[in-house]
């Protein structure tokens, strides 16, 4: 395993600080874009948890998620950029997710954790292994408390796959699926973290490479295209 250790790390035990609220390199909350978006996201919301909530479905089911969307360079990774491609995979999702509750007001920052998708297709395991992939998620600071949600799986990915859609109510965290429909095992957390109030670039990148070597050259030499909705985390 990695340990993470990065200077932007977030305690989920504390109140948030100014740095979950203010735009950064990755999360650039004041980008026009996202600002936009997550104004139109949230009409006819009134609490932080009905805004929260209207916010994940706008990232959740519009970008699409592209598992091998992965080999980006550092300016791909910025929530603005992933808003235009209108993909990504988890993390990149959950960065758009975190900018645009930052522009309507609400703390948020990036979560990290290790898990196992065990409903992985044969093509992703062939080229990942066993090591745990490198999932994000968000988490906003909702009614006085921290609230996780993963925006990575859109609606037809799931219906196409059998696996159940991850809904959110604003008040309750919402992480993947330990079960699928058919009671598969599907995904299983192995190790959180913790949170973040930057997107940690330099260290993502080292997991990545690190853990998927095989994987990352094939997409460092295009030889693997974005198969649209292949289940990765």
């Amino acid at each position: 395993m990695i340990d993470i250790v990065h200077t932007s790390y977030v305690s989920l035990s504390q109140e948030p600080g100014e740095s979950c609220l203010q735009p950064n390199e990755f999360i650039d909350a004041d980008h026009p874009a996202i600002q936009a978006y997550a104004t139109a996201a949230i009409e006819g919301a009134s609490t932080e948890a009905e805004k929260a909530v209207k916010l994940y479905y706008a990232v959740r089911d519009p970008l699409i998620y592209a598992p091998y969307h992965c080999y980006l360079p550092r300016e791909k990774y910025k929530a603005s950029a992933i808003l235009a491609d209108k993909k990504g995979y988890c993390v990149p999702k959950s960065l758009v997710l975190v900018a645009m509750a930052r522009a309507v007001g609400i703390p948020s920052v990036l979560g990290l954790a290790d898990v196992k998708n065990h409903l992985a297709t044969e093509k992703m395991t062939k080229m990942t292994g066993d090591s745990p992939y490198f999932h994000g998620y968000a988490v906003f600071w909702v009614e006085g408390k921290w609230v996780k949600a993963s925006p990575a799986f859109n609606l037809s990915m799931c219906e196409r796959f059998d696996v159940r859609p991850l809904e959110f109510n604003g008040h309750d965290d919402a992480l993947m699926h330990e079960f699928d429909r058919q009671d598969r095992r599907h995904m299983e957390y192995l190790r959180d973290h913790g949170a973040f109030s930057e997107f940690p670039y330099e260290l993502s990148e080292k997991v990545l490479w690190e853990r998927f070597p095989l994987l990352m050259e094939t997409l460092k030499n295009n030889q693997v295209g974005d198969t649209e909705n292949e289940k990765f985390a």
